[in-house]
């Protein structure tokens, strides 16, 4: 008999109906040699300080640092339960091999081997891997399991992750709330996100603006403006010398055409950035509904880094657009000829591919759906129709005028194709708070040489603007791009955290005090910029913990050894 061991009930749920085990037990079900249970997030965990030594409990600058020399882990009291019929099950006479079919990363990874091993388990283990959990892609999963060892480097990542996290979060949080005589939580990713936003309040503080001008001259039946000017004096010279002239001349037309490619596909990053800036949602309330949305079996797997789909995913890829225009309202009657080839690319798919729609789909009434889900699916479903349109190509024209020997630019552009945008341009439409677009500016026709009449020039006047306040939106772009110049171009993993933490990241400096949520912003609290202030530059520096989450993935991959690792944290 097997034991397959899902992270969450909804998803050992629906691997139990797939397998044929439909009885029902008290937190497993079973059925046809099969049995299936599930883990409740964690239930084992790096152990506290005072279970190595009790008088830890404690905290005394002189005990600091506290480096185990074998480290040791303790069950979850709040899920203790489940991890004792776990333990139970693991060690049924009837069982003979296990299925860790946790979530398909690191961190799901690491819930089961920690589960395994507390439980002294040494039963075989295979691993299914799924990145939907409709059921046709549960059966190919079932189909492809491999033997636990075949992830053994995921498990070593995930493990020094959590080791180094630790190892900082423990001494670091212990010797400075010891210092400043109240707690201080530190973290190896926390704190240099919070620098990110203290850095940019300073930058917003010390900004001095400064203004500058530009002369814009009127004629029939042109508009034009001049290069920006750093002194007043200068564009009122110039103003006068145009007030004063009887005609422009159209000096050169330049006529270019050009085009924008679709966007690519939604990886959860990219995804919780959109929905942050047109819904307002906070990155962590992003990955829950998109959580949700994949329980529910109708988005593909949310933890993902990728912007491309597989080779072999092309047949699935046209039936869910076939399926998105018709069981979407937005989209209904959109038809498209997409182009699959664009989305796809092997070598950009490690663990997951993109998040996409799933054809249960075509199966769910939508409009039973919360708001919030929907607005989630139709985002989703947009994306995947953009990235797979045609290109958004335009004419765009540069007309130069002179007068009194000073040139004077404008441009206009008229669309040729309008391509992927308008799909673009239909989901914008249902929103309630429009989004700004470019406006469109159509040139009258004019031909170089023609003299211009009617000349009239005015001074405008405009300030330099300091940095923009750090949205969620933005902070999740910086947070991913994070020490970029540091690495070459060839480095595998940059930026701070991965997609799956960097929502709990910004969700542990709110709810610690160190930032504040005021309407979009995110902006760092008097507490957050005093503890930036007082932390060395190796905790804060995002080149450092960009430098460790690269490693990481190194690890993940069997390049990089896992000891060296913790050494250096």
């Amino acid at each position: 008999m097997e034991l397959y061991i899902a992270e969450k009930p909804s998803v050992g749920r629906t691997i139990a109906s797939v397998i044929g085990a439909n009885e029902r037990r008290d937190g497993y079900w079973e059925g046809n040699g099969r049995l299936v249970s599930w883990c409740i997030g964690h239930l084992v965990a790096l152990a506290m300080p005072e279970a190595y030594r009790s008088d830890y409990q404690r905290w005394r600058y002189s005990d600091l640092p506290i480096l185990p020399d074998k480290w040791q882990y303790s069950v979850v009291a709040e899920t203790k339960k489940q991890f004792e019929l776990l333990r139970r099950l693991m060690h049924d006479s009837r069982v003979t091999s296990l299925v860790c079919a946790t979530d398909a990363g690191r961190e799901g990874e690491l819930i089961f081997r920690l589960v395994y091993a507390m439980a002294d388990c040494r039963k075989e283990v295979r691993r299914l891997w799924i990145s939907s959990t409709e059921e046709s892609a549960i059966r190919q999963a079932l189909c492809r399991m491999k033997p636990m060892r075949d992830y053994d480097n995921l498990y070593r990542a995930a493990l020094c992750r959590a080791q180094a996290d630790w190892l900082i979060g423990i001494n670091a949080t212990r010797l400075y709330s010891l210092l400043y005589g109240r707690p201080l939580p530190t973290g190896r990713v926390m704190s240099p996100a919070l620098a990110m936003l203290v850095q940019r309040e300073a930058a917003i503080a010390d900004f001095q603006s400064t203004p500058f001008f530009a002369v814009k001259l009127e004629t029939d039946p042109l508009a034009a403006k001049s290069e920006r000017m750093d002194d007043l004096t200068e564009a009122r010279t110039l103003l006068e010398c145009c007030n004063q002239a009887p005609y422009a001349v159209v000096q050169k037309i330049a006529r270019r055409q050009r085009s924008e490619n679709p966007p690519l596909l939604y990886d959860l990053t990219t995804l919780q950035q959109d929905a942050n800036r047109l819904f307002g949602f906070t990155a962590q309330q992003t990955l829950d509904l998109v959580q949700t949305l994949y329980e529910k079996k109708l988005l593909t797997y949310p933890r993902t880094d990728s912007q491309f789909i597989t080779d072999d995913m092309e047949d699935t890829a046209r039936q869910v657009i076939s399926i998105v225009c018709r069981q979407l309202p937005l989209f209904s009657g959109v038809s498209i000829t997409p182009d699959i080839a664009r989305v796809t690319d092997n070598s950009k798919v490690t663990d997951h591919h993109a998040i996409l729609p799933t054809i249960q789909l075509e199966k769910q009434d939508v409009s039973a759906l919360p708001q919030s889900e929907q607005k989630i699916l139709n985002l989703v479903g947009m994306r995947l129709l953009c990235a797979t349109g045609e290109k958004h190509t335009y004419a765009e024209t540069q007309i130069t005028l002179s007068c009194e020997g000073y040139e004077f630019k404008t441009k206009g552009k008229t669309v040729v194709q309008n391509g992927w945008k308008a799909i673009e341009e239909l989901f914008k439409s249902s929103l309630k708070t429009k989004e700004k677009d470019d406006p469109m500016k159509s040139l009258p026709e004019v031909h170089e040489g023609d003299v211009l009449d009617g000349v009239s020039a005015s001074v405008t006047e405009h300030f330099t603007t300091p940095p923009k306040q750090y949205t969620e939106d933005t902070l999740l772009s910086a947070m991913e791009t994070a020490g970029n110049d540091q690495f070459d171009d060839d480095t595998e993993k940059k930026g701070l955290g991965t997609p799956a933490t960097r929502a709990g990241i910004i969700e542990k400096l709110v709810k610690s005090g160190f930032a504040e949520r005021k309407g979009k912003s995110l902006i760092p609290t008097k507490d957050g910029c005093n503890l930036v202030c007082v932390l060395p530059e190796q905790i804060t520096s995002p080149a450092m913990t960009a430098e460790w989450e690269n490693t990481l993935m190194e690890i993940e991959r069997g390049k990089a050894d896992a000891d060296a690792f913790l050494s250096g944290i």
